[in-house]
């Protein structure tokens, strides 16, 4: 998409860079554990008497009241502030680029510094308003492994695992932007209510699949949900995977999150086909994993997420093998219209068909919202995440080649 077409149909902020974590790479405090966080405080000099008091002090700051700089931190001794600053970084990625669709969805690139030898990676974060709730959604991968035929952010190849941190900050730099961090500090600390939150879900939906970064992703939603922290309920976490099962039973033992499932067909022929990744771990074991997954209710659905392809997977008969498919699962069925994007084969189903599918599977007894596609006009919404930064500098590096054979001639 031009640049133009995108100012034409939505606001694109170049925004002041925030804080940028230094080249030095300094460790930093944002998606630590409390446990770990001691022990790198200790390994500085702190006082093994006072190192409980002095995370429990930084936990507040970085988590209740959401400040990237020391110095901010009113209530720790000077000594302490310029140790912190001289050893650790609390520095929030650059945001490249901020984007704001018609319908008020905000789209953040955002650069992350390097990686021992590698070099500066950029991922795209979302965040959608609804009446009486605001949801972040999250990427957990820079690109993303598994190639499903529909999405375009498969179409990015995989360059690395974010870590806990950079999925972390993701939330921090959105709460930030929304203003949604307490303006005063107050003696008692309190958490911002949840009915006063902008940013009250989160959902592991970006750039990647969380699963094949299971250890970053656990440690950041665990951080996420701590009561004395960003608080956020486990029961407004939804974790979505394409199925990668194994992993699927850890993240009910371990992280306790809800569960979304990429499901998008309902045989193993297809799916192999949209969902590559389902010839690894098929239908069947898929299924076995939700059915197992702990603490399922009426009240604590799996959310089976299913994109509406045109004469793919669209057909009554399809609706009528979902429902035998889900068969004594506690679920709801997000009907997704597919988002067309440059370069797709596919085409969204036609919306009375979308209507027509939905009518049977809730006279099924399923719920099954059709999902109002958000942000399209910026290449926000569902599967169209990928970072437009990689694609715009190979226009550029075709450009200055194409003007260097013009000027000089080719070799």
């Amino acid at each position: 998409m031009a640049a133009t077409e995108i100012l034409n149909r939505a606001d694109v902020v170049k925004a002041p860079q925030v804080r940028l974590a230094p080249q030095t790479e300094k460790p930093s405090l944002i998606g630590i554990s409390r446990e770990d966080m001691v022990k790198l405080l200790v390994e500085k000099g702190v006082p093994e008497r006072q190192v409980k008091m002095r995370v429990s002090q930084l936990w507040h700051w970085l988590y209740v009241r959401g400040v990237s700089d020391f110095d901010q931190m009113s209530n720790v001794s000077k000594d302490m502030r310029e140790m912190l600053k001289e050893h650790f970084s609390v520095a929030r990625p650059e945001i490249v680029e901020e984007q704001v669709s018609n319908d008020g969805t905000r789209k953040w690139l955002l650069r992350f510094p390097p990686r021992g030898a590698g070099r500066p990676v950029e991922i795209e974060t979302v965040y959608i308003p609804e009446e009486g709730r605001g949801t972040l959604c999250i990427s957990s991968q820079v690109g993303c492994t598994l190639t499903c035929s529909f999405c375009h952010t498969g179409t990015q190849k995989l360059v690395r695992n974010l870590t806990a941190e950079e999925i972390l900050s993701q939330l921090l730099l959105a709460r930030d932007r929304l203003g949604d961090f307490p303006e005063r500090y107050t003696p008692q600390g309190a958490i911002v209510p949840a009915e006063g939150r902008k940013i009250t879900n989160i959902v592991m939906m970006g750039m990647g699949e969380p699963l094949y970064n299971f250890e970053n992703v656990k440690t950041a939603l665990l951080i996420a949900s701590d009561g004395d922290g960003l608080s956020l309920s486990k029961r407004r976490i939804t974790l979505s995977t394409s199925g990668i099962v194994p992993e699927i039973y850890r993240t009910g033992e371990e992280i306790g999150v809800m569960l979304a499932i990429s499901l998008h067909a309902v045989t193993d022929e297809l799916r192999d086909m949209l969902v590559p990744i389902n010839k690894k771990y098929p239908l069947k074991e898929l299924m076995q994993a939700c059915r197992a997954y702990p603490g399922l209710s009426n009240a604590r659905r799996i959310t089976f997420e299913y994109v509406m392809l045109k004469d793919v997977n669209d057909s009554l008969e399809d609706a009528k093998e979902l429902v035998k498919l889900l068969k004594g699962i506690p679920a709801k069925i997000n009907l997704i219209p597919f988002n067309p994007w440059p370069g797709t084969n596919y085409q969204c189903s036609d919306w009375e068909q979308i209507e027509a599918f939905a009518d049977f599977i809730n006279q099924a007894g399923y719920a099954s919202p059709i999902r109002t596609p958000r942000g399209r006009d910026i290449l926000a919404a569902c599967g169209q995440l990928k970072s437009e930064s990689e694609r715009m500098r190979k226009v550029d590096r075709l450009a200055f080649e194409a003007m260097m054979i013009a000027n000089h001639g080719e070799d």
